[in-house]
């Protein structure tokens, strides 16, 4: 099963008032089903539809739908870095909108300062699952989907860093006695993360890029 995230950037951040305390809000489109997103992927409605159903079940009924602030690099949802928690996931046509509260957590202290401060934001799915190319070229996502969250806050949506990215996605995650578990390219995921200063990526992504290829 591959790592699978998809990034919206049409979401609104509010402010509702209750008993005289005020909580951030994010609002707005979370997924979206029976259409080829910009990445190449479709979403079959009723297996979303399905999953969906399954995580208000387990997750959010029971107050345990939790999303974090940036990009995590596989589908565990890491609790140091929770800054909200998802409320509600509601089908309208061929979306599901979503709401979630920003928690006082430090990572979402931040998520409201940056929001204050008027940073774009948007938020990002994140699962797991099989894809199975069509003629068109359209990689359809299988019933095996599973949501690690409806919604993850992360900046510049519309621009991830595709090399990053791909590699990330490019993961297979295994189910091993309960755990997920990444099966492979942990070591190249780490030698990126080394790589902070912009000329030397640059300079090493063929190379990195090929060691992948090579762990394949």
């Amino acid at each position: 099963m591959k790592l699978i995230r998809e990034e919206i950037e049409s979401v609104d951040f509010i402010v509702e008032e209750k008993n005289g305390k005020k909580s951030m809000y994010i609002e707005g489109i979370f997924l979206q089903g029976d259409i080829c997103n910009r990445n190449g992927r479709m979403y079959q409605m009723e297996g979303l539809r399905k999953e969906v159903q399954r995580y208000t079940e387990n997750h959010i009924n029971s107050g345990r739908a939790l999303g974090e602030l940036g990009h995590p690099d596989g589908p565990t949802v890491n609790l140091d870095r929770v800054s909200h928690k998802i409320i509600s996931l509601k089908e309208s046509g061929n979306n599901f909108i979503g709401k979630a509260k920003i928690l006082s957590t430090p990572m979402g202290k931040i998520a409201e300062s940056l929001i204050s401060e008027g940073v774009k934001l948007g938020v990002s799915s994140r699962g797991i699952g099989s894809l199975k190319q069509t003629r068109e070229g359209v990689n359809v996502v299988g019933d095996d989907f599973m949501l690690s969250t409806a919604a993850d806050i992360v900046s510049d949506p519309s621009a991830p860093d595709a090399f990053v990215e791909g590699i990330m996605e490019g993961k297979d995650w295994v189910w091993d006695g309960g755990i997920l578990r990444e099966a492979q390219v942990a070591k190249t995921y780490k030698y990126i993360n080394t790589l902070v200063d912009q000329k030397q990526l640059d300079e090493k992504k063929l190379d990195i890029f090929n060691s992948f290829l090579n762990s394949l």
